[in-house]
């Protein structure tokens, strides 16, 4: 930007755009986007910003931070600014993430706002010569995702989504053993979510002082201060996210796809329907759900809401009694393999000690998420899971939200990312976004 923007002047011309009128820093921030990209060395440690304070975002660049410099860090809550600037004390602070992609000097962002910010700041990002490390879920609508792509390609950065579980070796196992025929044909994949919190009616309450309500809400149309919308619980509103369906869902469902063979493309159909209805005045994304997929290569897929040691007395975390808690379970005609977090089983112990004696498939091979993304920045290669990947694991959750509000099956065109012969469903595929928080903000 040309001129300065202390946080009393970022608030009166956030309250201008509120109004309708185009600020001032809107204009400015056009012209700024044309910073160079830093070369790094083997041996170099990379200087990267985290955008988002949060507990997960926090937690991110710790991890970052054995192998790369924390230098700023950014958020509109001074509260969780605080707590990064414990961690990370010899950073540069702002509650502007536009003054932050100024500074020359930093290579990356590791982004860990609420979804409906990801986007616009991984564009802004992107343009601005940094490479990022985004949180899933990728994105808060299709729309946003092609255009991400789009980006990420134009500018060459590097883009890593945060489905860290691909850096997994049980996850690796599962999809390799699948991809390479040790279940024979592949013919059923379920994956199990956990439930969402069905609460509500929640109340207004006042603004805390220390937070930006007003930009914090960013693309969504404004609405009162509400306590549960936002932090933690902002995931269970519809307007910022879908529930466990994107929360978990864009970790499993990436899993499902990298071993389907399907990552870099999507499901010819989906029907959905939500188990129970929520709560008027309470969280907006479905908690209790089933979707059903189907793929061009004839692999039908289940994604489902469970309640683990339900009240009907079941114990799902036995897979041997036919029950599964939240993660992957793929079924070929061979028998099946069933992956969560530290833990994968199968009907068969043998297929999964018996080695792969020949692979016709060989899956890239990351052992952790954060190095992973670092090393790319270095080598310019393609992190394990790309904005690309990013986008069609995540696109997997919006189609089975937008099934969901539409309570009917929907056929789908994963090559040219449309419903077919449905308006109303490809109307959902974006979002009206307030002003100026939409993509001329990034052009």
């Amino acid at each position: 930007m040309n001129t300065a923007l202390n946080r009393r002047s970022f608030l009166r011309t956030s309250s201008l755009a509120a109004a309708g009128a185009v600020p001032a820093w809107f204009l400015d921030y056009r012209e700024s986007m044309a910073a160079n990209r830093i070369s790094l060395s083997p041996n170099d440690r990379p200087a990267l910003a985290l955008i988002g304070c949060g507990g997960q975002g926090r937690g991110v660049a710790n991890r970052a931070s054995k192998s790369a410099e924390i230098v700023a860090v950014c958020d509109l809550d001074e509260r969780r600014l605080g707590e990064a600037l414990k961690s990370f004390p010899k950073a540069q602070r702002f509650s502007d993430f536009r003054k932050l992609l100024q500074r020359n000097d930093i290579h990356g962002i590791i982004n860990g706002t609420p979804d409906h910010w990801h986007t616009l700041i991984n564009i802004a990002a992107l343009k601005a010569g940094k490479d990022v490390y985004s949180e899933k879920p990728l994105t808060l609508t299709l729309d946003e995702g092609k255009r991400l792509v789009r980006v990420a390609e134009e500018t060459k950065g590097v883009l890593q989504t945060g489905s860290q579980q691909r850096s997994d070796e049980r996850f690796h196992l599962a999809c390799e053993l699948v991809r390479n025929g040790r279940l024979g044909k592949l013919t059923d994949v379920l994956v199990n979510l956990p439930s969402g919190p069905r609460g509500g009616p929640f109340a207004k309450a006042p603004v805390p002082p220390e937070l930006n309500w007003d930009v914090w809400q960013g693309q969504v149309a404004l609405t009162d201060y509400v306590p549960e919308r936002c932090h933690g619980s902002f995931r269970y509103w519809w307007d910022y996210s879908g529930g466990t369906m994107t929360d978990w869902g864009a970790h499993h469902n990436d899993i499902a796809l990298w071993g389907i063979g399907q990552e870099r493309s999507g499901p010819v159909s989906v029907e959905a329907k939500p188990r129970i209805d929520m709560i008027p005045g309470g969280y907006t994304a479905y908690s209790e759900y089933e979707v059903h997929y189907v793929f061009a290569n004839g692999v039908k897929q289940t994604t489902q809401s469970v309640v683990e040691n339900g009240p009907d007395g079941r114990d799902l975390k036995k897979p041997e009694q036919g029950h599964f808690p939240h993660g992957v379970k793929f079924t070929g005609t061979l028998g099946w393999i069933f992956v969560t977090r530290g833990r994968i089983e199968a009907s068969d112990p043998e297929l999964l000690t018996m080695p792969i004696l020949t692979r016709s498939q060989r899956l890239y091979v990351s052992r952790n998420h954060m190095e992973n993304f670092i090393e790319c920045m270095r080598t310019r290669k393609a992190p394990i899971c790309d904005a690309e990947i990013g986008h069609r694991s995540v696109s997997v959750c919006h189609l089975g939200v937008i099934a969901l509000r539409l309570k009917r099956k929907l056929r789908w065109d994963p090559v040219a990312e449309q419903f077919l012969d449905d308006p109303e469903a490809n109307a959902m595929l974006s979002r009206k976004m307030r002003k100026p928080y939409d993509y001329s903000l990034v052009i």
